[in-house]
C-alpha cells in the first residue's frame, strides 16, 4: 500500500450485541421449538437449554444466560425451586416464567420465588421478544389476565393505601422507578448514585413490603396507588 494513499479503508461491521436465553422445558418438541424460534428472534440466541431444573442448576450458571425462559411443571425439581436456586447462583439474572397455567397457586409462588415475569405458552413470538426486551430494561412483562391477577391480590390484601409508609423517601423514589421500567443502572445514573448503593436499596424495599422480587415490588406498589 502506498504510504500517501490517504484513501480509507470501509469499517469493518459491528456485530450485533445478541442478548443469551436459558430454556428450561422438559418437553423436548418444546424445547427445541423454543431454542429455534429465539435463534429467529432479533438480537437474541439460545445459549442453553435443558430439560429438567436439575440440569439447568447445572448447565446455565457457567452458561451466564441474560434471561432465562422457565417452565413450572418440570419432572423432579419444579420450575418454582429451580428459580428460587438459580436466583441464589445468579443474583441477576432475569427469569420469565413461560408456562401453560394461569392458575393463580402456581403465579405467586412463582414471582414470590424471584421470578421477573409470567407469560403464558401461547403467546405470539412478537409478544415473546416485546417480553424479552422488556424484561431487559427492567420491566416486568406479564400476560395481561395474570397482571391484573397480581393487582387485585396485593389490592385485596393491602391494609391501607399507606401500606409503603416505613419507606424513606430515597426508597419511595427509587420504587417510582422501578415501576417505570428502568433498570439498576439506569436508576443509579438518574439518581446519582453507585449501581452497588442501589443494590443495597432494592434489599431494604424488598425487605420492608416482605417481597423477593422486582415484579412483586412492582405490583404492591401499583395496588396501593390504585384503591
Amino acid at each position: 500500500m502506498n504510504p500517501s494513499d490517504t484513501t480509507q479503508l470501509p469499517a469493518k461491521p459491528v456485530a450485533p450485541l445478541l442478548h443469551k436465553i436459558a430454556v428450561v422445558e422438559d418437553l423436548r418438541e418444546i424445547r427445541e421449538s423454543l431454542s429455534q424460534l429465539i435463534g429467529t428472534l432479533a438480537d437474541f440466541k439460545c445459549v442453553c437449554a435443558c430439560a429438567s431444573g436439575e440440569d439447568a442448576l447445572k448447565q446455565i450458571p457457567p452458561a451466564r444466560p441474560d434471561v432465562v425462559l422457565m417452565d413450572i411443571f418440570l419432572p423432579g425439581m419444579s420450575g418454582i425451586e429451580c428459580t428460587t436456586r438459580l436466583k441464589v447462583l445468579l443474583p441477576d439474572v432475569r427469569i420469565l416464567i413461560l408456562t401453560a397455567s394461569d392458575d393463580e397457586e402456581m403465579v405467586f409462588p412463582a414471582l414470590e420465588a424471584g421470578a421477573d415475569g409470567y407469560l403464558l405458552k401461547q403467546a405470539e413470538p412478537a409478544d415473546l421478544r416485546a417480553a424479552l426486551l422488556d424484561l431487559l430494561q427492567g420491566g416486568v412483562p406479564m400476560t395481561s389476565g395474570i397482571a391484573r391477577q397480581v393487582v387485585d391480590y396485593f389490592r385485596h390484601r393491602a391494609k391501607s393505601r399507606d401500606q409503603i409508609v416505613h419507606l424513606t423517601p430515597r426508597e419511595k423514589e427509587l420504587l417510582i422507578q422501578l415501576s417505570k421500567g428502568y433498570s439498576n443502572k439506569e436508576i443509579a445514573g438518574k439518581l446519582s448514585l453507585s449501581v452497588e448503593t442501589i443494590h443495597g436499596h432494592m434489599k431494604n424495599i424488598f425487605k420492608k413490603m416482605h417481597v423477593r422480587s422486582r415484579a412483586e415490588a412492582v405490583a404492591k406498589y401499583i395496588s396501593s396507588h390504585n384503591d
